[in-house]
């Protein structure tokens, strides 16, 4: 039987939280570099796929803690929510990398530079507000300029299919970039996510 504890484990929880996010932004900073370097790999996709574990150790840590846990610093099922959403953006990287490997592209298109770009910045502004929950300070601005930069993203790959379109003629090529730049968008949306968890759980505990 799992050991109960009665203690809140505050600070425990923020440390892993804040391991969670500062993965993410290592894992997006990684992207960023194998599509600047591509075609030479030099172990990024290895290491992006080491990151994502990363995020799953985290992930169960943080799980294992809430199980073990009686009184936790906020809502259980916000931890939680918090847990997963940090962990997807990760899962999204990891599988828009092995895409862009396993697809047999031949050189990276400008866009996907640019969306890898917004990833980044997108990681390094949720890091910036994970880092606030603990004592629940305002993450305001934080928060406002990630959701310019989803929509940024969104700009970026409508931008990226509709120039697909237009530009490439090989049908297996549309199909795989269509793929790779929705994926791309998917791991910002993914960051959204995890603000919006923040914020509900700022919101609740002001």
């Amino acid at each position: 039987m799992a050991r109960i504890s009665l203690v809140p484990q505050k600070r425990e929880f923020f440390v892993l939280y804040s391991r969670a996010a500062r993965n993410a932004v290592e894992i997006a900073r990684l992207l960023v570099q194998l599509l600047e370097e591509f075609p030479r790999d030099g172990g990024l996709l290895r290491d992006i796929k080491e990151l994502e574990h990363e995020g799953d150790r985290l992930t169960r840590e943080l799980v294992d803690l809430l199980n073990r846990t009686f009184v936790t610093p906020f809502d259980r099922d916000d931890m939680y929510q918090l847990s997963s959403a940090l962990d997807d953006i990760c899962d999204h990287i990891d599988e828009a990398a092995g895409n862009i490997a396993g697809y047999g592209v031949a050189e990276i298109r400008p866009a996907a530079k640019d969306q890898a770009q917004v990833i980044l910045r997108s990681t390094e502004k949720l890091r910036e507000a994970v880092e606030r929950v603990d004592g629940f300070k305002d993450a305001g601005r934080q928060l406002n300029e990630l959701r310019d930069l989803e929509d940024e993203g969104d700009r970026l790959n409508r931008e990226a299919v509709s120039q697909l379109f237009k530009t490439e003629d090989d049908a297996i090529a549309i199909i795989r970039w269509k793929d790779i730049h929705e994926q791309l968008e998917e791991a910002v949306d993914a960051c959204e996510n995890a603000a919006d968890v923040l914020e509900a759980i700022l919101v609740k505990n002001r």
